[in-house]
């Protein structure tokens, strides 16, 4: 039996106001959680999940996703969202994930179309509101609900109800877009794109699940959390080699280690926490 019980009330009272719902799912633990959870309280005919085939999101996740969707009797559909065409993505200035999202948004609306009495919801979660994220301008601007921060849980509390449910990548290390890696400012095409993704699938390869390869052209700088830093230096002429071979031509191991969202640091900001809608239990 879950501590919780309450909150599972409050969760299955919370997905039998809408007559069916629509999750952008991404691959990560949140959002799988969204659509597990609309699955379970609404019924397969009342969930859809979909998933951009975006050259950001990593091939293992796409993969982990569809897996996911299939064991759990599912419905997802894949759509291409394209927003590399688009110069106020691909520009990269610091609100890209704003574009990124209204570009997913405005595809599920199409898909909302079919159904429309279907709701869309984002795996958005209460620790997200103190973060900079301006993915959230847009979800605001399509009505985009997030039931795990309006029932105010945060990432442990989603990771706690996640092993619950027997969501086997309940501990699964977050795996922000791949456009995170690059700069503000420096263009984002597919080419750096995959030459990320490689990256870090040789780091996976040795061990190394929760990290970030942060592309600055020729140079790669890697972080890995601070308990992995020995171990990263023990295997880092090995690394080096190969991540060359991608055609870096230098690699710096971060000396703090893994820190999320490190290239928000330059701008130099004060996020005020948001709410997406109150937080309040149903």
């Amino acid at each position: 039996m879950y501590r919780n019980q309450e909150l599972l009330t409050d969760l299955k009272k919370w997905f039998a106001q809408f007559p069916g719902t629509i999750t952008a799912f991404s691959g990560g633990i949140d959002s799988a959680l969204v659509l597990f959870l609309s699955r379970k309280y609404l019924g397969r005919d009342r969930t859809i999940g979909v998933i951009s085939k975006s050259e950001s999101l990593k091939d293992k996740d796409y993969l982990l996703a569809i897996d996911f969707a299939k064991k759990n009797d599912i419905q997802l559909q894949t759509v291409y969202t394209k927003e590399l065409l688009d110069l106020n993505y691909n520009s990269n200035p610091s609100n890209r994930c704003y574009f990124c999202k209204s570009h997913l948004y405005e595809t599920l609306r199409k898909v909302q179309n079919e159904v429309s009495d279907f709701i869309i919801l984002n795996g958005t979660n209460k620790d997200d509101l103190t973060d900079y994220r301006p993915g959230t301008q847009a979800a605001n601007e399509n009505e985009i609900r997030s039931p795990l921060a309006e029932l105010g849980l945060g990432k442990d509390e989603i990771r706690d109800l996640a092993k619950y449910f027997g969501i086997p990548f309940w501990n699964k290390p977050a795996s922000p877009c791949l456009s995170s890696r690059i700069p503000y400012g420096k263009e984002v095409n597919a080419d750096k794109l995959r030459q990320i993704e490689k990256a870090e699938n040789i780091l996976n390869g040795f061990g190394f699940n929760n990290v970030r390869v942060r592309h600055f052209e020729s140079t790669c700088k890697i972080e890995v959390p601070l308990s992995q830093l020995d171990l990263l230096k023990d295997y880092s002429e090995t690394i080096f080699q190969k991540l060359k071979k991608l055609g870096f031509k230098e690699c710096i191991i971060e000396e703090d280690g893994l820190v999320s969202g490190k290239l928000n640091h330059v701008l130099n900001l004060k996020v005020q926490p948001r709410t997406c809608r109150p937080v309040r239990r149903v």
